[in-house]
């Protein structure tokens, strides 16, 4: 597919001085688009390897003023094509749900939308695994996952484990080829410690894992998995104004 990318000689072209984000990667493309999302917000796909980048049509298949909630990117085997997801809503609930192909270059509107989605909900984090597209979305107090495959155009939803219930501590990611949840919070029963807890979906059941435990006065946040299955973390030094990213092994907890 790289002959339909386009050339560009630095990050800078085509992407101006706007604010951007990176809304997923695979086989080195990257998908960049903007910081804060909209229904007409354009999408790039960037080959850094090679320099070249390609952006999709905008799509015309919106007839309203959306907000994009989410935007997720990555490559399906099942269908050997590249995918971007987009989930758009307005404020009175209406749902709107995107899926672009890099094979076609083109935009389709998905229109069996299952009825627990049309509901007033909040959009945490997502992450896109083998072709599906996962989000953590709240309902009221209560938090789930909603997995979309973009090859099959399918739905599902997984409730998150009971004892999740504050999104600012809640991160999906993929461990050891599992979709995986991670959940911070200081652990009253070690002083001076924190605990991330680390779920995964086996069988469309969560399973629990060991904790990782660290020490409190450290300030860690975490951040995701690595490619090695590593625990990815950051500790802010507001003082200096300096970030430190710390890998975590989490078998051996070093």
């Amino acid at each position: 597919m790289n002959e339909t990318f386009k050339e560009c000689s630095k990050l800078s072209h085509p992407l101006g001085t706007k604010h951007y984000g990176i809304y997923g990667s695979s086989n080195g493309l990257v998908c960049i688009s903007d910081e804060i999302l909209n229904f007409d917000s354009p999408l790039h796909i960037w080959n850094p390897s090679v320099k070249k980048f390609r952006t999709p049509p905008i799509s015309t298949n919106i007839n309203m003023k959306f907000s994009c909630v989410a935007l997720q990117f990555g490559f399906h085997s099942g269908v050997n094509d590249y995918k971007a997801v987009r989930m758009m809503h307005t404020n009175k609930t209406a749902l709107a749900v995107e899926v672009y192909s890099l094979r076609t270059d083109s935009w389709k509107m998905i229109e069996a939308i299952p009825p627990w989605l049309k509901c007033a909900w909040k959009h945490h984090k997502g992450t896109f695994f083998n072709g599906v597209a996962y989000h953590i979305i709240q309902k009221g107090p209560l938090f789930s996952i909603m997995s979309f495959n973009s090859g099959s155009e399918e739905f599902e939803e997984f409730l998150a484990p009971d004892a999740i219930c504050r999104p600012a501590e809640l991160c999906i990611d993929v461990y050891k080829e599992q979709i995986c949840l991670l959940f911070g919070f200081y652990d009253c029963e070690e002083e001076g410690m924190d605990k991330i807890d680390l779920w995964v979906l086996q069988e469309k059941r969560w399973k629990q894992l060991c904790p990782f435990m660290f020490p409190l006065n450290n300030c860690h946040r975490t951040i995701g998995i690595s490619a090695d299955n590593e625990l990815l973390m950051e500790r802010r030094d507001f003082t200096n104004g300096v970030i430190y990213l710390y890998l975590c092994n989490y078998e051996s907890k070093q």
